[in-house]
């Protein structure tokens, strides 16, 4: 995915979102905006390849092991969308207040193209998380979940 998508899907002169500026920074940070949208969901970003890779989960994060949320990957989005917070107006695409709901840093375990797992380093999600393509679910569709450390 490219930052093409994310421009083709907004209206910058209506709304307060960002525009992708041309960037080359690779920034480990992640965050987690709650997006009050047509439906409450989760949106989880990870700077990577100068971009945020970008998840909507429809049910808040996992703080705790055993807790596996359905994840569905949506197009990247500018490194500058990880400080955004405001109201999208009605009529556009996400129409909906975005608050930021957690934000931290995280470390790169094992990145494969079937899965990730990583170090986040948040207020409220600590700890090492996975996110494990479920072909189930269909091509854009993944788990996130909290995993065991790694002397557990």
């Amino acid at each position: 995915m490219s930052l093409e998508d994310y421009a083709k899907k907004r209206d910058f002169s209506k709304t307060p979102e960002p525009e992708p500026e041309a960037r080359a920074k690779h920034e480990n940070i992640f965050v987690v905006q709650e997006h009050h949208a047509r439906r409450l969901h989760y949106d989880l970003r990870l700077a990577m390849q100068g971009v945020l890779k970008s998840w909507a989960i429809p049910k808040p994060p996992p703080t705790e092991r055993g807790v596996r949320r359905l994840a569905i990957q949506t197009e990247d989005h500018p490194l500058e969308y990880a400080d955004f917070e405001g109201v999208i107006p009605e009529g556009l695409y996400g129409a909906g207040e975005v608050r930021i709901w957690d934000r931290g840093t995280y470390e790169i375990e094992s990145l494969k193209e079937e899965k990730m797992v990583l170090h986040l380093k948040g207020e409220k999600l600590r700890g090492r998380y996975v996110l494990l393509r479920f072909k189930k679910g269909g091509e854009k569709a993944w788990l996130f979940f909290r995993a065991k450390e790694g002397g557990e």
